[in-house]
């Protein structure tokens, strides 16, 4: 059986996390291959609202196993308070369960310290990162001085390493960003605690996955953030630090391209992104209020993570059709068709024009997308109210219109939409 895939086609906050819960029924295996808990992933079920941070979204279904893959890095805090609250809430979060990957990568208060002073610093350029220390963890990695989950299994040699760890970066934060530095022995302490925790959850990620797919069973490979987040396809320097497209799917998984299945790109019916960066189609106003929402829900336009606005525009096709060349997609799936209901019309942007002149596909470079105008065509709207709406031939006659111009302009077919936040409100194509 096969690695299926689910990216984010756009800047991340395409509602992954609930399409992850929904493909997950048909899959034994959910696996998390990048970022960090930078990633927000929101589950509506049965009325219950679930925030993932670092622990796949299949979590929430019974029977699963859920595996945090090598290529995440892990803040040890942040991953026993979601396991805390979700035990408490009933689900079952036992190592037979849940696993984190030997290899993963640690993030520490050094990291998390590091992140706020290189944001602090760089002032009016800044990226607009969540300061949760994921660029630090990711540069440490590359470095190849970073800290890896198979540390816990030694509680006593892991408090060695993370008081050389706060020493090393203590120089760095006094002495290059003059701010305090960190008390190495409670750090070094506190981190002995998680050991003991963690340890238990300790796997061979590419083993375990291996011996799945060669006894039949499915694995889903859960994406974070998305394909313009990517390190080296996005929209760099206002990126993530991971490989955010499918191809980071293998590397943070261990597992070889002949095993992938499906390639699900998720998009919203219209496009947001949160932090700094050029956004062709970004709205402001009334129209940007319109999609995204006051903050009075929780499926409104505000991270996950952060609790930032985000900045919001109508679908860009230019983009999701470079983000079909990107990862090879399959299938695509679109999510919020019901913000758009009311809409006398809605505008999609099919091209992008540049000096009075329609450019071809997505630019190579920043400089020249912070200069492009959209290029519109306009659909006609629909009034009609369609989050319970069940089958595709009950949606209004434009709203369909609308699936099949996205389908038929990028190239890919459309497999689910969205037409809410809960678990049932689906359609199935």
């Amino acid at each position: 059986m096969p690695l299926d895939i689910i990216i984010g086609a756009q800047w991340g906050d395409e509602g992954k996390g609930g399409i992850t819960d929904l493909v997950a029924a048909r899959a034994d295996i959910v696996a998390r291959f990048g970022g960090g808990d930078n990633a927000g992933h929101t589950l509506t079920i049965a009325g219950e609202i679930f925030k993932l941070h670092l622990i796949p979204s299949g979590i929430v279904r019974e029977g699963i196993i859920c595996l945090i893959g090598s290529g995440v890095v892990v803040n040890p805090a942040v991953f026993l308070r979601e396991l805390d609250a979700l035990e408490a809430r009933g689900v079952d979060i036992s190592p037979d369960r849940l696993k984190v990957s030997h290899n993963a990568h640690l993030i520490t208060p050094a990291h998390v310290a590091l992140d706020k002073a290189l944001e602090q610093q760089r002032g009016d350029e800044a990226i607009g990162t969540t300061q949760r220390g994921i660029g630090p963890a990711y540069t440490d990695k590359t470095s190849r001085s970073g800290i890896r989950a198979d540390s816990l299994a030694d509680s006593e040699g892991l408090g060695d390493l993370i008081q050389a760890h706060i020493r090393a970066k203590n120089e760095v934060l006094t002495k290059i960003y003059g701010v305090a530095g960190l008390d190495a022995t409670a750090v070094a302490a506190q981190y002995a605690e998680y050991a003991r925790r963690m340890a238990p959850y300790l796997a061979n990620g590419p083993a375990l996955l291996d011996d799945a797919l060669q006894n039949g069973k499915t694995v889903l490979a859960e994406g974070a953030q998305g394909t313009f987040l990517d390190l080296d396809h996005g929209t760099y320097p206002f990126v993530t630090s991971s490989s955010s497209s499918a191809g980071g799917a293998l590397i943070g998984l261990g597992v070889g391209p002949k095993m992938v299945g499906r390639i699900i790109g998720i998009t919203k019916a219209f496009t947001s992104r949160v932090g700094s960066g050029p956004f062709p189609t970004e709205l402001s106003g009334e129209a940007a209020v319109r999609l995204r929402g006051t903050g009075s829900k929780p499926w409104d336009e505000f991270g996950t993570t952060t609790g930032r606005p985000r900045r919001v525009g109508w679908l860009d096709l230019v983009m999701l059709d470079h983000a079909r060349r990107i990862n090879s997609l399959t299938e695509l799936v679109i999510t919020k068709l019901d913000i758009l209901s009311g809409l006398e019309e809605v505008p999609v942007c099919v091209g992008y024009q540049l000096n009075g002149e329609q450019l071809k596909g997505f630019p190579a470079d920043l400089r020249t997308l912070a200069l492009c105008r959209p290029i519109y065509e306009t659909l006609p709207g629909w009034e009609e109210d369609i989050m319970q709406v069940k089958r595709m031939s009950a949606l209004p006659a434009n709203a369909r219109q609308y699936v099949q111009f996205v389908s038929e302009t990028v190239g890919v077919p459309v497999s689910i939409v969205s037409v809410g936040p809960g678990r049932e409100q689906v359609i199935e194509v």
